[in-house]
């Protein structure tokens, strides 16, 4: 019979925000695949547990998968766990979850932390929407190649983001979303958790060697890309209109009323405009 396979969330800076399932777990499992062996030592010393690591991080995710896999099926309990939070959020933990799935092995989700989400609750934005993006690539052609994806999304947007990198990331951001309200969180649950309020420009101005792991959560744009489509196609004329709707597949009948509802005019003039023509 083959062993469970848990995602143990662990505290992102505060570590009584542990659970107290996440501990029992801890202690039951045969073998713990850290992110960082040395950082889960750590946590694992403060609550007097002892068990056998073994590293698990983005660049071994696939060899070590394997290796994870065959002690699974050999009966073992194995628990993963990232640096800070929930695994697979931005974090290794994804590659095992796919691998254990197609071997037909149990997976449980052990609930704890998680920075965004956090961040997000506190921010004053709206949380009814938002879209969850992580880090952004450091190149910055391809960073701004996704800013532009997401430029005329309405959901809050929420990313992660080193201190070294922030500076970049806002510049970008400026440029391409333009000056939006944002909400920095930083070392959240922590001594020094803050949250820094304002405009992009504004903060960009602020920014001052800040350290700590930051997120980054973002207005949503109050124009969305049907918006933008729709005006654009208000700019032309009536029968390149009709053109756009009749490549869509569209017949007469119902290009009339498209037309008519995009324009905020009755159907029976742009009916007449065309029996006209």
């Amino acid at each position: 019979m083959s062993g469970k396979l848990y995602l143990v969330a662990t505290p992102i800076g505060n570590l009584e925000d542990i659970t107290l399932r996440a501990l029992k777990v801890l202690k039951e499992v045969d073998l713990i695949a850290a992110e960082d062996t040395r950082h889960t030592l750590g946590l694992l010393n403060h609550f007097e547990i002892s068990k056998p690591l073994i590293s698990y991080y983005k660049q071994n995710e696939k060899v070590k998968s394997e290796i994870l896999i065959e002690k699974l099926n050999a009966g073992q309990n194995i628990a993963v766990v990232s640096d800070a939070g929930t695994p697979g959020i931005s974090d290794p933990g994804e590659e095992i979850v796919k691998v254990a799935i197609e071997n037909n092995i149990e997976i449980v989700p052990i609930p704890g932390a998680c920075a965004f989400v956090n961040a997000l609750i506190a921010s004053g934005m709206s949380s009814k929407e938002f879209e969850f993006i992580g880090f952004l690539s450091a190149n910055k052609k391809e960073r701004k190649d996704k800013l532009e994806e997401v430029k005329f999304e309405t959901k809050t947007l929420i990313f992660y983001e080193a201190p070294h990198k922030l500076k970049t990331t806002l510049e970008s951001m400026l440029e391409v979303l333009g000056d939006r309200k944002i909400v920095l969180a930083r070392e959240l649950t922590k001594i020094h958790e803050e949250f820094i309020r304002g405009n992009i420009s504004t903060i960009l101005e602020q920014i001052v060697d800040i350290k700590g792991e930051f997120v980054i959560i973002v207005e949503g744009n109050s124009i969305s890309k049907k918006d933008v489509e729709l005006d654009n196609l208000n700019e032309k004329s009536l029968e390149d209109h009709y053109k756009f709707y009749e490549n869509q597949g569209f017949d007469k009948k119902e290009i009339i009323k498209k037309i008519a509802k995009d324009r905020n005019t009755n159907k029976n003039e742009i009916y007449q405009y065309f029996l006209n023509k």
